[in-house]
């Protein structure tokens, strides 16, 4: 299956770097929402997109769209991953088999110098007020992820 524009996002709870939990359709109504779905916490193409979205976040925030960067990571990693790089939005835990990756299809098969795993895949989405896909990124460009979402929102 894969998502359209216009197709209702598939609804989730996971927790976040406190231990508390985040739930999707709570947002249905008030807030557009963007997950982005990324690799590993700290490594040099995940500091470059989770930094690039906090450098837009002002217009984000004031925009009144929440931000989720959502990877297998544990809370301790997204703890200090969140305070390093002085990150002003949630990190979600979606432990190993990734249930949410999958139901998004950002979990799947990868290719890293020959060898072939399972993996979660560098994905973006936009989900309008009504919890509908806005905006679906498959082929990500991690230092302007952020930015590429304020342009396409007409928002930069």
């Amino acid at each position: 299956m894969t998502f359209q524009i216009g197709d209702l996002a598939p609804d989730f709870t996971l927790l976040n770097q406190e231990g508390n939990p985040v739930q999707l359709s709570s947002f249905r109504g008030r807030n557009k929402v963007v997950i982005y779905f990324y690799p590993k916490d700290d490594t040099p193409g995940c500091t470059k997109e989770a930094c690039n979205f906090r450098d837009c976040w002002e217009i984000l925030q004031a925009n009144d769209i929440k931000v989720f960067g959502i990877s297998k990571d544990a809370a301790n990693s997204h703890k200090k991953f969140i305070d390093k790089y002085d990150l002003p939005f949630d990190l979600l835990i979606d432990p190993e088999p990734c249930p949410v990756a999958s139901s998004y299809e950002s979990y799947g098969l990868k290719k890293f110098m020959g060898r072939e795993y399972m993996g979660m895949l560098r994905q973006t989405f936009v989900i309008d007020k009504m919890g509908q896909f806005q905006l679906i990124y498959l082929k990500v460009k991690a230092s302007t992820m952020g930015s590429q979402v304020l342009e396409d929102l007409n928002l930069s």
